[in-house]
């Protein structure tokens, strides 16, 4: 498995050069001058001062080289300044990543245990009112967008039922575990509600496949209690397509998450990276894209690991 893991992490390099080129493409497509970024609105600047400034950032250097000098120092930690405060964006990064990876961490985690609890009850209690009322609401939330169901739930839940802080991180003044928990709460349960329904309906149709497999009847014929049969034995073999469905949906969670962080004013890269566009702060945007495209890619290579503690008959290569 560590030469796997190796081999994964090898050919996910050439991936995220492949993907930060292709960004950095988009952003030389875009409207206007990138030089307009650096230069305050209201400072009247020659056209000799542009050129100065011009050389003195690289732009004028032509594109492929930028790309690569760019890349040079990201490979060694560097990935420039914010156009914003001049900040380095590493540090900025560092400071804005583990607010994401809690929201993003338990918004998963929500979404599998739920998804595959209600997928579970679904299977079981195949074609009763359970079943269909299960089905009806995982359809509303596939097609329910997150934007639209953060703001329902922060109308609902906070500004009319008053039950969770209608935004940020922490109560100023106070930032303990029990505090960010309530400020996290609401957010993570809007995230998860795609993921609770996607899974659930893989859940519930990968059960079916095997819940009617012969050896299930086997075990019941032996006596073997129903859930026991169902946790153990059915659920177990049924975990395969439920954990691919989990992989591929990782970059749609950080999709979700990037709407909520300005939702709910987060202090996480979604809004980093919202307000890194809108300021057209190029150095910020493409050391976001790094990272949340390394992150995307780690959660796939566990993923595919995953594969092999469910089923052991599994063998890397």
């Amino acid at each position: 498995m560590g030469i796997y893991a190796l081999r994964r992490i090898l050919t996910a390099i050439p991936l995220l050069l492949v993907i930060t080129a292709i960004i950095f493409t988009m952003l030389q497509f875009t409207p206007g001058d990138p030089l307009d970024a650096y230069i305050p609105q209201d400072q009247v600047v020659s056209a000799e001062q542009r050129q100065i400034i011009k050389e003195q950032l690289g732009l004028d250097q032509p594109k492929p080289v930028q790309y690569v000098k760019w890349l040079g120092k990201a490979v060694q930690g560097d990935l420039g300044y914010r156009i914003k405060n001049g900040e380095p964006v590493s540090k900025e990064l560092a400071r804005r990543l583990p607010p994401t990876l809690l929201l993003m961490g338990t918004g998963l985690g929500l979404g599998i245990f739920l998804g595959v609890l209600f997928g579970v009850l679904a299977a079981v209690k195949r074609y009763t009112t359970l079943d269909n009322t299960l089905t009806i609401l995982a359809f509303l939330g596939i097609s329910t967008p997150p934007f639209l169901a953060g703001l329902v739930g922060l109308y609902f839940f906070s500004l009319k039922l008053k039950v969770f802080p209608a935004g940020g991180y922490q109560t100023p003044g106070d930032g303990s575990p029990l505090d960010i928990l309530r400020h996290l709460i609401l957010p993570a349960l809007i995230l998860s509600v795609t993921y609770v329904a996607i899974l659930m309906r893989y859940t519930r149709s990968s059960m079916l496949e095997v819940i009617f497999q012969d050896y299930v009847r086997t075990g019941r014929a032996k006596g073997i209690t129903e859930n026991r049969l169902i946790t153990k034995h059915v659920l177990r073999n049924a975990l395969i397509p439920i954990v691919t469905v989990i992989g591929a949906n990782i970059a749609n969670l950080i999709g979700g998450a990037v709407f909520l962080e300005s939702i709910f004013s987060w202090p996480g890269t979604g809004q980093l990276y919202l307000d890194a566009i809108d300021a057209r702060d190029y150095p910020m945007i493409m050391g976001t894209t790094l990272v949340l495209a390394a992150v995307i890619l780690l959660a796939n290579l566990l993923t595919d690991l995953a594969y092999g503690l469910i089923d052991p008959r599994i063998r890397y290569s």
